[in-house]
Order: structure tokens, then C-alpha cells, then sequence
């Protein structure tokens, strides 16, 4: 039976509310100047979905593990997501002054500050990610897993092919979805790689795990791709129509909103059809977070 909307939301929320208990303590302890933990702590708690954390304890249940068993870990996985965004918004990169409708972390505090936090909340991540008492072996593969995605052949390389793209004529389909795949959706696919991984699940799981993660990282992007294009600022939280004004290569740019619908319907079918044989409640609420995805961008 197909898990309704609002359970697959009450999910959510309740699991993000796990992960953003955790995040309010991960900082106890540690020796570190006041003002750098003031923003490490002004980003690590501005909100949001939770999503890739969500993802890493919804796969690591769907292989019979408890969630509560990779919370250290799921909670590192947001760490790294909000780094990312703190790095993304710098005059550098994206340059944007407004991050979940409150001003970005350089706006916040100083550009210098900004940088150091995000350095801060990535490397702390790994640390937080070896508190897992899980065995070691699944520990380390899942690490690896995830430093891979993070890195230079995943989510900062994409972030760089974002940025020798940007002013270009559009690029071709090929180049946008390698562009997508590693600055988007390589976080979202290891998040539920690692959460299979940290179950010890076999390789075929963790490759089908994978397969969903890929497309619901695809789907994704393209919703807020389309996004960008139709809704406003205060929606997003977020400067609207900052891909068009600073010439992004987006699906919208490349093949127009209608497609851009299509495709990202068939990337949510295709992450559905991943989990072709797996039941249950969780099995069910990683298909509904799917089409939730897309339904953002309708």
C-alpha cells in the first residue's frame, strides 16, 4: 500500500527533528574561538529538510537496521550539506545573499568567518561519523563512500564544472547531467549508499540503494531547477530567478519547463523502480519521497 503524503511528510519531519537534536549538541566540548562556533551553529541550525540525513537513517532501516544506529553519522552527512552551502554562497562561488530566508553566513558574520566554519563543519563531519558503534568494516567503507561523493570526483567537482559553466552558451545535455550528477546528486546517492553500508547490507542492495539515490538526486535538481524559475524569493528562501541572472546552464535554460517536467518525472519513476522488491513501511516511504520531490515543481 502506497504511503500516503502526510505520512511520508510526519516522517520526515520526525526524523529531521532527530537530526537536528543531534546537530544542537555536536559542538559541546570543543575548545574553538566563541564567534567561529556562533556560525558554524547560525547555519548548522537555519533549518531545512534534512533530507540527505533522512535519506542515510530511511536506507539504513530499510536494510533492518535502527535509525538511532546511524544518527552520528546521518547528522555528519548534514554537516558536510551545510558547509557546502555556507562555501556556495561566498562572492566567490554563487555570491547570494540570502540562504533560507535569513542572510548567508558571510552576510551573517564576515566573509573570513564564513569560510573557516564551513572548513570546520566538513572536517568535524568525519569525526562524527566514526562515533557509530557499528563494526568497524561497514564503518569504513561507508566513510569512504562518503569522502568520495564530497570530494573532487563528486560535489566540489560539480560545484567547479558549475562554475567554468556559468556565462557559457547552454551546454549540452550530457555535460548538464555530469555537472548535476556530481555537484547534487553524488551527497544524495552516497547518503543512501552509506546508510545500506553502515547495515552491512550485500553489494546488490547497496548497488540498487544506490541506483535510487542517483535518480532521486537527478529528480531533485530538476525540481529546483524549475523552481528557480517559478516561484519567489520568499518561497525558496533563496534569491528567485538567481540561475537566469547569473546565467546558470539549467535544465529549464537547456529544454524549457515542460520538459524539464518530463524529466523529472521519469527520474522519480526510475528511482521507484530501483526498490522494485523491497516492502515494508520504509520501502514505501523512500517511493513517496520521491514523487514528493517532484511534486514541489509542479
Amino acid at each position: 500500500m502506497m504511503m500516503s503524503t502526510e505520512a511520508m511528510k510526519a516522517l520526515l519531519k520526525e526524523r529531521g527533528k532527530l537530526v537536528e537534536s543531534y546537530l544542537a549538541t555536536c559542538l559541546d566540548g570543543q575548545e574553538m574561538p566563541p564567534r567561529l562556533r556562533e556560525s558554524m551553529l547560525y547555519s548548522l541550525q537555519a533549518g531545512g529538510k534534512r533530507l540527505r540525513p533522512v535519506l542515510c537513517l530511511s536506507c539504513a532501516a530499510l536494510c533492518g537496521l535502527q535509525p538511532a544506529a546511524v544518527l552520528p553519522f546521518a547528522s555528519a552527512i548534514e554537516m558536510v550539506h551545510t558547509y557546502s552551502l555556507i562555501h556556495d554562497d561566498l562572492p566567490a562561488m554563487d555570491d547570494d545573499d540570502l540562504r533560507r530566508g535569513k542572510p548567508s553566513n558571510h552576510k551573517a558574520f564576515d566573509e573570513a568567518t564564513a569560510i573557516l566554519a564551513g572548513d570546520a563543519l566538513l572536517t568535524d563531519a568525519f569525526a562524527h561519523m566514526c562515533r557509530v558503534e557499528l563494526p568497524v568494516g561497514q564503518v569504513l567503507r561507508a566513510v569512504a563512500e562518503f569522502a568520495r561523493a564530497a570530494g573532487s570526483s563528486g560535489m566540489v567537482g560539480g560545484q567547479e564544472w558549475d562554475m567554468l559553466y556559468t556565462g557559457l552558451p547552454p551546454v549540452g545535455m550530457a555535460e548538464l547531467r555530469r555537472m548535476h550528477a556530481m555537484k547534487t546528486g553524488a551527497l544524495l546517492r552516497a547518503s543512501c549508499v552509506c546508510g545500506a553500508l553502515l547495515a552491512g547490507a550485500a553489494d546488490d542492495v547497496c548497488e540498487r540503494i544506490g541506483r535510487y539515490g542517483a535518480a532521486l538526486g537527478v529528480a531533485f535538481q530538476i525540481a529546483d531547477d524549475i523552481l528557480d524559475v517559478v516561484s519567489d524569493t520568499a518561497t525558496l528562501g533563496k534569491p528567485a530567478g538567481s540561475d537566469a541572472a547569473q546565467g546558470k546552464n539549467t535544465y529549464p535554460a537547456l529544454v524549457g519547463l515542460d520538459e524539464s517536467r518530463r524529466l523529472a518525472r521519469e527520474q522519480a519513476d526510475a528511482a521507484c523502480a530501483a526498490l522494485t522488491g523491497f516492502r515494508g513501511p520504509e520501502a514505501e516511504f523512500l517511493r513517496a519521497l520521491a514523487g514528493y520531490t517532484i511534486t514541489r515543481a509542479a
